[in-house]
């Protein structure tokens, strides 16, 4: 059978759309393809950090986003009981500030601005298999809802279907650096709880964040260790609104605000998996997936949707092998996403920190510039590495760091 597309993407959310996208701007036939028809809802923790922010401005599409009402984050707050830092982030390039529109906006936008740019998009769609000729993805079949099956066959398979994605098991795609579930969280949304700030409160063993989004909604995420799970869902109203006690001032808040949404959640699995092979490229939750506790998601799809569309459109121009053009994909998605992960994945198990980090977030405390340090790196504009770096703590402590 001919082959039909130059790529087909699957999962049209915040990695495949812009992927698909991306690869349509220079000249590619792509059909993306969604189980979801558009606009829909999806869990996430809304947050776009600055980077991703400079994602959209580049490609045209922030006035879109901004237009939706969802208010501008220019301030980031961090509650660990006796310290409390706030900083405003670094910016990305020259971008310093961070939105949360909810996801049947933000969506919209981006498959809607995958089609204008010529993506043939099937919203509707279930792929059933992957199609393989000699160890290579040729293509998918699958059909819309109503209608009969169809094979589709493309240069090479995408997978944007998300952390629980179909194409990354069909391929067999290898997973590292797995940790596994760390918390379990859930959130809901309230009126009259208003908040300027991204605000994140850390207990021992307990921890939420507070995240202003559009028609004049927060959202609250809380979440328990994953090790509780059980108890946690028992009773997931009384247990959120008990946990908030632990901040009674802002138990309050939360009292004297009406909750608007039911309550939804869950816990993701943190690993890595290689993110390309014979036919196949992985981007986004797909090929990454980190806890939500320090709200990466969407700008991490939103880099790994620019990186890995360039490498396809390299390889598939012929100005690179696909596996050269591929493993450079993998080693710039890698470099980048392993300070956060790491992060992320020590924050997330809401253990109290040990002595010398304790140390740290003291000595952070008053120190703006350091509070705006360790605010852009939940931002992503200033890495992890770069953070922890010895020299650097050592400029915050006045002291040698602890080994």
């Amino acid at each position: 059978m001919a082959i039909t597309y130059d790529a087909i993407v699957a999962g049209a959310r915040c990695a495949g759309a812009p992927t698909a996208m991306l690869l349509a701007r220079q000249g590619y036939r792509v059909l993306l393809v969604d189980r979801a028809t558009f606009p829909s809802d999806t869990l996430s923790t809304l947050v776009i950090h600055a980077p991703g922010v400079a994602a959209l401005e580049r490609w045209g599409l922030l006035p879109r986003v901004l237009a939706s009402g969802c208010p501008p984050i220019e301030r980031y707050s961090f509650d660990f009981g006796p310290v409390r830092l706030a900083g405003r982030p670094r910016p990305c390039g020259d971008v310093a500030t961070a939105y949360a529109p909810r996801r049947h906006v933000l969506d919209k936008i981006l498959v809607d601005a995958a089609a204008a740019t010529g993506v043939e998009v099937r919203e509707g769609f279930d792929i059933e298999e992957v199609v393989f000729e000699d160890g290579a993805a040729v293509g998918i079949r699958g059909r819309e809802r109503g209608a009969p099956r169809v094979e589709e066959r493309a240069r090479v398979v995408v997978g944007a279907d998300g952390r629980n994605s179909r194409i990354a098991e069909s391929v067999g795609a290898p997973r590292y650096r797995e940790k596994g579930r760390l918390q379990q969280a859930y959130y809901s949304f309230w009126r009259d709880l208003p908040t300027q700030d991204l605000e994140t409160v850390i207990r021992p063993y307990r921890g939420w964040g507070v995240i202003p989004t559009g028609d004049g909604l927060t959202l609250v995420v809380l979440g328990w260790p994953y090790a509780e799970s059980e108890a946690y869902k028992a009773d997931i109203e009384g247990n959120f609104l008990k946990t908030l006690e632990l901040v009674p001032e802002f138990a309050q808040r939360v009292r004297q605000a009406e909750r608007v949404e039911p309550f939804r959640g869950g816990a993701v699995v943190n690993v890595l998996r290689k993110p390309y092979g014979p036919g196949w490229a992985l981007v986004g939750d797909a090929g990454y997936t980190k806890d939500p506790i320090t709200a990466q998601g969407i700008s991490d799809a939103f880099r790994d949707a620019e990186l890995c569309s360039g490498a396809l459109a390299e390889s598939l121009r012929g100005a690179a092998p696909f596996e050269d053009a591929m493993a450079g994909y993998h080693r710039a998605r890698d470099a980048r996403a392993l300070p956060i992960y790491e992060f992320t994945a020590q924050i997330a198990t809401l253990e109290p920190p040990p002595p010398e980090m304790q140390q740290l977030i003291g000595a952070v405390a008053g120190n703006q510039a350091a509070m705006d340090a360790f605010a852009s790196v939940v931002a992503g504009t200033l890495s992890a590495s770069e953070f922890f770096d010895p020299a650097n703590l050592e400029r915050v402590l006045g002291a040698p760091a602890p080994a």
